[in-house]
């Protein structure tokens, strides 16, 4: 008796069907545990900002808000709701308004200043050239050391008692007497301008060189090509490829000045004749040697909304000109 072998072609499709049939035994793999997903991973590594940000910022914020809105002396606490009287009170004072008028005039100054010297140095160091390194290292030295200590340093430097600055005009016979840097109100506002340019045009210098490196060279050198002077290279290239980055100067600068605070605390007390005053100097007067952290507090709120209101400002014409 012969047995047919069977018929792999035969089998296959059957097999097959089988296949189709038999239910799978394979179990998809488990998904992966919650604290290895993308969306854990993202909000572990944002927690420890979030929490900085929650603690520093906004709860601090909101606290102030409160302040700002109640009867709050500096060693009594918290004595209830007085809403708006402490608004009213920070505006009708003697200094609020001279305070305001000279924040505004030195923020100009220092900013007109301030970013026409960092703008110049950026351009004179922008080429490597021998020595450039050096220049660039000596020009932003002053910007390591800080504001507190540099006050100090020229202080002692203006002082017209020990200060060598009034000695050296005396002995070129520039001046007969002692020289007092800090003695009116125009020779504080320049002496201390000078201070801000003397720290800070390396640091900004620095920003706007990386801006400068940034720029394509085939479009300088094209320009040259078709005849372009420098004048016109600098007006039609170099300004425009440099918006972010005098943008970012321009928007520092401002706040700098804005909230200016410890030049003037230590080089005039706010002298002579209180016509130095800063708002954030208004703002110490009043928490810490009036005792009022009510008022104090409703000053802060009024500078942090004209700081709000001037960057989006700058934002809204920053977006409209990269539109344009």
């Amino acid at each position: 008796m012969q047995v047919k072998a069977a018929d792999p072609a035969a089998a296959e499709p059957r097999t097959r069907q089988e296949r189709r049939v038999r239910p799978s035994n394979t179990t998809p793999p488990p998904p992966p545990p919650r604290w290895r997903s993308r969306k854990a991973k993202g909000l572990a590594y944002a927690a420890p900002t979030t929490v900085f940000v929650a603690v520093f910022f906004v709860l601090p914020l909101l606290l102030v808000g409160q302040m700002s809105l109640s009867d709050w002396p500096l060693l009594a606490g918290d004595r209830g709701l007085n809403a708006p009287e402490n608004y009213a009170d920070a505006t009708d004072s003697t200094l609020f308004w001279p305070a305001v008028r000279f924040t505004l005039l030195y923020t100009v100054i220092v900013t007109v200043v301030l970013l026409g010297l960092a703008l110049g140095l950026a351009l004179l160091v922008q080429e490597s050239r021998p020595g450039t390194g050096f220049f660039r290292t000596v020009y932003f030295l002053p910007g390591a050391l800080g504001l507190a200590s540099a006050s100090l340093l020229f202080w002692g430097l203006y002082s017209p008692s020990t200060g060598p600055l009034s000695r050296i005009l005396e002995e070129l016979g520039l001046v007969d007497d002692p020289v007092s840097f800090l003695g009116t109100p125009t020779s504080a506002l320049l002496s201390t301008v000078f201070l801000i340019v003397w720290k800070f045009a390396g640091f900004y210098m620095l920003i706007l060189l990386v801006g400068l490196q940034r720029i394509p060279q085939d479009v300088f050198e094209a320009a040259r090509m078709d005849g372009a002077s420098r004048g016109q290279i600098f007006r039609s290239i170099t300004l425009p490829l440099l918006r972010p980055s005098m943008a970012l100067t321009l928007l520092l600068c401002v706040t700098g000045s804005l909230l200016a605070f410890d030049q003037f605390f230590i080089l005039t007390k706010g002298g002579p004749d209180n016509s130095t005053v800063t708002v954030v100097q208004l703002i110490y007067r009043e928490a810490f040697q009036r005792m009022d952290l009510g008022t104090a507090a409703a000053l802060s709120i009024m500078v942090l909304a004209v700081l709000l209101l001037f960057n989006a400002l700058q934002f809204r014409g920053l977006r409209r000109a990269d539109e344009s």
